[in-house]
């Protein structure tokens, strides 16, 4: 079992960002580990970074408090969350000890539906708002592996990415998170690879 991303080392700011290409709340939790391929970058590297995560979300207007406890809690949660999505695009059944971990996250209290000026917002709880918001996100896994969409589930096919995200296309055959940024990457190297081919075969072999 691969250990959570440590924050060993000091990438730069642009690789802190927050990716929310998932299209999906617990998908772009997923994402606050970059590189997972390689590096595993962890973008949860203290409290005030998981409680921004929340508001950049869109979850939280206003700012909860994260515990360190909160934050060891919601990197355990996320790895199980990652884990399950990853058996679940290979066919195989998760582990029950994640499931375990997203259901007991998934037990407390939700963040709280309110409407105001005919518009509905979420709010925290006046008693242990982090186990609230996390709570959120595990029941948002819950419902995207049980529900409609749990065969939409993909990993991008760029070697360079692997983001998980929610295939919303008609046709279900989405092959990259998106068709801007890594699919756009993806045909050019291999316009390149087959221009280097076709190259190589008219200049035939070396002499």
């Amino acid at each position: 079992m691969k250990p959570d991303a440590t924050p060993t080392d000091d990438p730069p700011a642009e690789e802190l960002a927050f990716n929310f290409r998932s299209g999906r709340l617990s998908l772009a939790f997923v994402a606050t580990v970059g590189e997972r391929w390689r590096r595993n970058v962890e973008r949860l590297r203290d409290p005030a970074d998981l409680a921004r995560w929340y508001r950049e979300v869109g979850l939280l207007d206003e700012a909860v408090t994260v515990t360190p406890a909160g934050l060891g809690t919601a990197r355990t949660v996320r790895e199980a969350v990652y884990r399950c999505a990853k058996a679940l695009i290979a066919g195989r059944p998760a582990a029950e000890a994640d499931e375990a971990l997203i259901n007991a996250a998934a037990a407390a209290a939700p963040l709280v539906p309110v409407l105001r000026g005919g518009a509905g917002f979420l709010i925290a709880p006046a008693v242990d708002a982090e186990s609230a918001v996390l709570s959120t996100v595990a029941r948002d896994a819950i419902d995207l592996f049980t529900g409609v969409l749990a065969d939409r589930v993909r990993e991008c096919d760029s070697p360079e990415c692997a983001l998980l995200f929610v295939d919303t296309s008609r046709p279900g055959r989405r092959r990259w998170c998106s068709s801007d940024a890594c699919g756009s990457k993806d045909r050019s190297a291999a316009y390149r690879r087959r221009r280097q081919a076709r190259t190589t075969r008219v200049a035939g072999p070396d002499r």
